[in-house]
Parts: C-alpha cells; sequence; structure tokens
C-alpha cells in the first residue's frame, strides 16, 4: 500500500488536522479510546497500515480519566478489564500498548511530544464530550490526525443528515451494508517498537488502578466481566444456545434471548462486525439471523446516527417537535402518582413490574430491552413534566446499566419520552399523541410474574444473576 492510497477519501476515516506525515516522525501513534480492542478494529488496521507504508513502527496509548460523567465503579472495573485483552492483542499485531491517567485528549498530546509521531490515527466517538476531547487534541497537535470511525458497520458518514426514523435508515442500510460485511484483515506492523520509544505507562492492575482512580458509586459486579475474551465467548454461547429462537423470544426477559453483549459494544471490546459476520454465517434461520442484524446494524446505527447528527440528543429538547408540543400541552395534567427520583432510583413505587426492572438494573447492570421501554415510559407517567422525565431516566440508565452513556441509552430514552423516531399516537392524557404503555398490557406480553420472581431472589441474594446460558 501506498502513500498515496492511504490519501485517498475512505468514509471510514475523518481528516481531523490536515497535512502530510511528518518526514522526522518515528512511529505512528494510535490513540484507542472508543474501540478497546485489537480484533476487527479498523482504526487499529488503518494505523498499522500507514507505519507499514512510512517503514515506522507503531504505538498505542490510552488515556484512562477518572471523571467521566455518569461513569461508576462498575463501569471501571469493566473497562480495566477490557485492556488486558487489548493490550494483548495489540501486542499480538506488534503495536506495544501505554495506558496512562489521566484526560485522553491530554494524554495522547502527552505521548506524542514524548515519541514525536509522524502522524496520530485515533477511533472517532459521536458522543459529545467524546468530541470535545477530539477537538482539543486536534487544536494543540502539531502532526496530522486521522479519525476512524471503528465501532459501526456501515460507515455513519454515508448518512450526513439526521434520520427521522428506522424505516427512513433501514433502505439506505440495505443497499451498503454487503460492501462493508466482510471480514477484515488482521495486519502485523513490520518495525518493532523499540523499547526507548515506548513512554512509562500504568501497569493494568485491576485493584490497583481502582485505587489510584479512587472512583466511588454503583459497586462492583460478581460475575460480569470485561474484555474481547469474555465477549468472544457470550458470543459463542449466545450463537449456539439463543439464537434460534431471536425472533420469537427476543422480547421475553425470563429467561433472556438476546446476547447481552451491549457492555461490551459499548466499550469497544468487541466490533459489531465480529457479531454480525458470526450471526450472518450460522445455521440459526433466516428469521432469526435478519432480526439481530436489523437490531445490531439498523437500530443501532439509527442510535449512532442521532447522536452524531442531533446536539441536544441528550436532553428534552432533541426530541421532534410533534412530541414537544403534546407534551406541553399535557404538563398540567394530573399525574395519579409522582415519585422523586429518590423512590424511583430505589425501585420503590406502587407498581411491581417496574420496580423488578430497576431492581434488575440495580443489580445486575442490565434491563431487558423490552423492559427499558417500559420504564422509561412510566418515568415519564410520574415525573411533574417530560424534561424531569428524560432527566432522571438518564441519570439512572447512565450510573447503573453497564452499557449506559451510550448512543442506544440517550436514544431510548429521547423514544420512550419524547417520541424520537416513532410517530403519533390517539391522544391520552399525560403522554398526548406519544406512545403510552399500561402495566396490564405489558406485563400479559411475557411471563411477568415469574421474571418478578428472579429480580426478587437477585435482590434477596439466593438468586443466580448470571445470564442463564452465559455462565
Amino acid at each position: 500500500m501506498t502513500v498515496s492510497m492511504l490519501m485517498r477519501p475512505d468514509p471510514r476515516v475523518r481528516v481531523a488536522h490536515e497535512g502530510d506525515p511528518r518526514a522526522e516522525g518515528r512511529c505512528v501513534l494510535y490513540w484507542m479510546q472508543r474501540a478497546q480492542r485489537g480484533l476487527d478494529n479498523p482504526a487499529l488496521n488503518y494505523a498499522i497500515a500507514w507505519g507499514n507504508t512510512l517503514g515506522l513502527p507503531v504505538l498505542a496509548c490510552f488515556g484512562l480519566t477518572a471523571d467521566y460523567p455518569g461513569a461508576q465503579r462498575r463501569h471501571y472495573r469493566f473497562l480495566i478489564e477490557g485492556l488486558a485483552d487489548a493490550r494483548n492483542d495489540l501486542a499480538a499485531c506488534g503495536v506495544p500498548l501505554v495506558v496512562r491517567l489521566g484526560r485522553p485528549d491530554r494524554v495522547a498530546i502527552e505521548v506524542a511530544n514524548l515519541i514525536q509521531p509522524a502522524l496520530v490515527i485515533g477511533d472517532d466517538n459521536p458522543v459529545r464530550v467524546a468530541q470535545e476531547w477530539r477537538s482539543a487534541l486536534v487544536r494543540d497537535l502539531a502532526v496530522p490526525c486521522r479519525l476512524v470511525d471503528a465501532d459501526v458497520v456501515v460507515p455513519s458518514s454515508l448518512f450526513p443528515k439526521e434520520e427521522f426514523a428506522a424505516r427512513t435508515l433501514r433502505p439506505k442500510m440495505h443497499r451498503a451494508w454487503n460492501d462493508y460485511l466482510k471480514p477484515l484483515p488482521r495486519p502485523i506492523a513490520k518495525n518493532a517498537c523499540p523499547d526507548a520509544l515506548i513512554p512509562r505507562g500504568e501497569t493494568l492492575d485491576v485493584e490497583g488502578l481502582l485505587a489510584k482512580l479512587k472512583v466511588g458509586g454503583a459497586g462492583e459486579l460478581s460475575g460480569y466481566r470485561g474484555g474481547t475474551r469474555e465477549a468472544l465467548r457470550r458470543l459463542d454461547l449466545f450463537v449456539e444456545h439463543r439464537l434460534a429462537r431471536y425472533a420469537e423470544e427476543r422480547n421475553e426477559p425470563s429467561p433472556y434471548a438476546t446476547s447481552e453483549l451491549s457492555a461490551h459494544l459499548h466499550f469497544g471490546q468487541i466490533s459489531p462486525l465480529t457479531i454480525a459476520l458470526r450471526v450472518r454465517d450460522s445455521a440459526a434461520g433466516d428469521a432469526n439471523i435478519e432480526a439481530l442484524l436489523e437490531e445490531l446494524i439498523v437500530r443501532r446505527e439509527l442510535a449512532v446516527n442521532f447522536v452524531a447528527r442531533n446536539p441536544k440528543y441528550d436532553s428534552i429538547e432533541g426530541c421532534p417537535r410533534w412530541a414537544l408540543e403534546t407534551l406541553q400541552k399535557h404538563e398540567r395534567d394530573p399525574r395519579p402518582y409522582l415519585y422523586d427520583p429518590a423512590t424511583l432510583e430505589a425501585g420503590s413505587t406502587h407498581d411491581p413490574l417496574w420496580n423488578a426492572a430497576q431492581q434488575e438494573m440495580v443489580h445486575t447492570g442490565r434491563m431487558h430491552n423490552y423492559l427499558r421501554m417500559y420504564w422509561a415510559k412510566k418515568i415519564l407517567e410520574w415525573s411533574p413534566d417530560a424534561a424531569t422525565a428524560f432527566k432522571v431516566a438518564l441519570d439512572l440508565n447512565d450510573r447503573y446499566e453497564m452499557d449506559g452513556r451510550d448512543p442506544n441509552g440517550y436514544t431510548g430514552v429521547a423514544w420512550a419520552v419524547g417520541g424520537k423516531h416513532d410517530r403519533p399516537w390517539p391522544e391520552r392524557p399525560i403522554f398526548g399523541t406519544v406512545r403510552f404503555m399500561s402495566y396490564a398490557s405489558t406485563r400479559r406480553k411475557f411471563r411477568s410474574d415469574q421474571y418478578i420472581e428472579r429480580v426478587r431472589a437477585i435482590v434477596e441474594g439466593c438468586g443466580d444473576n448470571a445470564p442463564w446460558a452465559l455462565k
């Protein structure tokens, strides 16, 4: 591969800082942030391609910050566990990984100043705080920088406008995804990185790093491990035990029929492409394969599109005008129940199904997607206004869910509270024309009594909180 080939426009690659690679550069620096893995990582592959083309070694760095908004101790343990796998997989590609404490953009600048790279390659991320890091990096960086869209199947740049709904994105996705549903190569860096070039970093000891970070909040979760090896193990078991019933039972939370890979996807410990190819090539049947690819590619990347194209994605103001108008019209409607955030957080409402969903999230770090919809709808019903409901739902989701602070979470709350990607429904109190979900109808759609009993056992410490097939 030549420099001119690497300089060609690529829908996965965004030029963040213009310019040719610096001739006196000592290496290519890969700034790893969102895509925390060495397998099926287009950003890593791109960095290695540049290194091999320029005849330079490749070095990776990762900045571990203690103050990511909403992140709790349970999330940090999961992330650090994953970094050990990432380090090993990058090393197998000939790329050392240096982990340092600090704000990620500052760490990348510090490392770049020490090693004097020819250019910097990073992975892209649509959420606001990550975009702020990238902007700050580019502002202070003295070398070219390119960012790679590494955590979607179909590059986000192909959809430059905010999509109205899944039905508007789906046909575009289907036209494009065969170009990207292909195995990625696993290149090896041809030039070894000399020890003298590798800056000092942290030892990837989970307990030691947690002590240095001094993070608290939502407690750690036994049996919920981070890392690419654990993600691949779960993928194997999902395909073997659950995929063949996915289309029919994906909305059944007792037991789950889902992959339960959302946290590993959120931290970039497994690529959606890895999952998609494994599912596509399985013998699970067309209906199950199509249903999974719809959720993994169309729905997930619809959420990425929302966050990337709507600057108000994390507030009620980011929801469609029709929903804002109908919610405002019904803002003064009487609420049969009003609960403050503390009561909601404790799962102490009058609704046993909602309480079970909240308590499952607190005690296991997950909540079934079908129940997440009901959970957020009820927060709207029990809050004084939609803006408050949106804020409370996001706060609880981000602090307790292992996949919190993610485009899927922002989009799910926006759908439930503010009608995002939905349509007007028959008008009713409080909700106006935003879709309503009732306790009576929701509990009849799955084995709700069995689900509530399972959560009760988990809360009381006499139930198994590990996924039934993923032990």
